[in-house]
């Protein structure tokens, strides 16, 4: 028998992981069904889906986890023997500014496609009219 206060921290601990990684969890979820789903039915519009999730996830992962010791790691290989501010500014405005803004706007906008790609490609290239479904 375990407990009773090491229940509830056994339920907190797990209640505190799922709030930590709810986002990376979600964006995981949209992966899963979109793989799915394009493996029953395939699409162009559901893999450019799938890989706007994927790039959630890895922005996400990369806000948390590596932005940090990527830029030092950088900084530290680029910056040897005497220090450059333009270096160390640069390599801190894209891993900082750029690369954590791009990549979120790039997998929205990804899904944001995906799920007129179909329709859009019927249009332009197959001339069929949109179905109404």
């Amino acid at each position: 028998m375990i407990a009773p206060d090491t229940q509830q921290n056994i339920l907190y601990m797990i209640y505190f992981i799922l709030l930590h990684n709810a986002e990376a969890l979600f964006y995981a979820s949209g992966i899963i069904i979109t793989t799915l789903l394009a493996l029953y039915k395939p699409k162009r519009g559901l893999i450019v889906i799938m890989w706007g999730f994927a790039i959630l996830l890895f922005a996400f992962e990369y806000n948390k986890h590596i932005l940090e010791p990527l830029r030092q790691q950088t900084i530290d290989s680029l910056i040897t023997v005497r220090e450059s501010w333009r270096i160390e500014h640069t390599i801190n405005y894209v891993l900082t500014r750029v690369i954590p803004r791009g990549l979120p706007l790039l997998g929205w906008s990804l899904i944001g496609l995906g799920l007129f790609l179909d329709k859009i490609i019927n249009i332009l290239f197959l001339k069929k009219k949109p179905i109404n479904s």
